[in-house]
């Protein structure tokens, strides 16, 4: 069993150790060249964007794309031809359901461009037999609630009624390897735990545990927020996850943000 992967970043390395662990070999792109000796060194074979063009894909077993569609970017074709393929989503692709719940089967409402690409590139990668995961927000060691707080950058804005689903790394994982292992071509899957819930309750969890006073709460009208940020609090929705438990026989290793925190802080417990 091999898997390419294209952008091996924050949730594809996580992706990778584990199918590694599972008797996988392990091929994918970075464009870093730091970067590309650290994988190197953890047995991952890292190939440049350059030279994957060139590369005969009929060798990989499983191909996994993790790279944001841009403006005009087209997927190769090899790697949509054989074997199990997939592409790593959002679920910001299903827009404002003003707090309602949506699941795999709901209708998708991008709001701007970069959803729509994200809409179209699931289509195609969908149309040629691919698995798509819809990811919600994810963390993990060295991205989360925690090293907002301890970097003193941690914010709690206040919109009543407004939730967000997450997933930690380690589950996403999880639920990649687990269809990698049992193929279902053209489904669609919620990456997300099982809880929905306000940022400011992490933030104030996070704090919690690093036994730190809770920043204050700032109305979202008064808050000063990034265009991306305004965009993240424009669409409000419970994301449901039954589908990954029913055929992919998912147990979540972090089923709420709670558990996950308290995995960040055991795994670097001092900064």
């Amino acid at each position: 069993m091999h898997i390419f992967i294209f952008g091996l970043g924050y949730s594809s390395l996580a992706i990778a150790k584990l199918a590694m662990s599972k008797g996988f070999k392990v091929s994918g792109t970075t464009r870093s060249e730091e970067k590309a000796q650290k994988l190197e060194a953890l047995g991952i074979e890292v190939i440049s964007p350059a030279a994957w063009l060139g590369l005969d894909f009929t060798r990989f077993t499983h191909i996994l794309s993790s790279i944001p569609p841009q403006s005009g970017y087209q997927e190769p074709d090899p790697a949509m031809r054989r074997g199990w393929i997939a592409y790593l989503s959002t679920t910001g692709v299903y827009g404002d359901w003003q707090g309602e719940w949506v699941d795999e089967t709901s209708e998708l409402r991008p709001n701007n461009e970069r959803l729509n690409r994200r809409v179209a590139a699931e289509k195609e990668w969908l149309a040629r037999g691919g698995h798509v995961f819809r990811l919600a927000g994810i963390y993990g060691p060295g991205r989360s609630a925690i090293d907002d707080v301890r970097g003193g950058t941690a914010r709690r804005i206040d919109k009543p009624g407004q939730v967000f689903s997450r997933i930690h790394v380690e589950d996403i994982a999880q639920v990649v390897v687990a269809s990698m292992l049992a193929p279902n071509p053209g489904s669609v899957y919620n990456g997300c735990d099982d809880e929905p819930a306000p940022a400011h309750e992490v933030v104030a969890y996070a704090c919690k545990l690093l036994d730190m006073e809770p920043p204050p709460m700032i109305p979202f009208e008064q808050a000063e927020m990034s265009p991306m940020g305004r965009e993240f609090y424009a669409a409000n929705r419970r994301v449901r996850n039954d589908k990954i438990k029913r055929e992919l026989g998912m147990e979540l290793c972090y089923p709420s943000y709670r558990e996950g925190l308290a995995q960040c802080l055991q795994s670097n417990p001092s900064e």
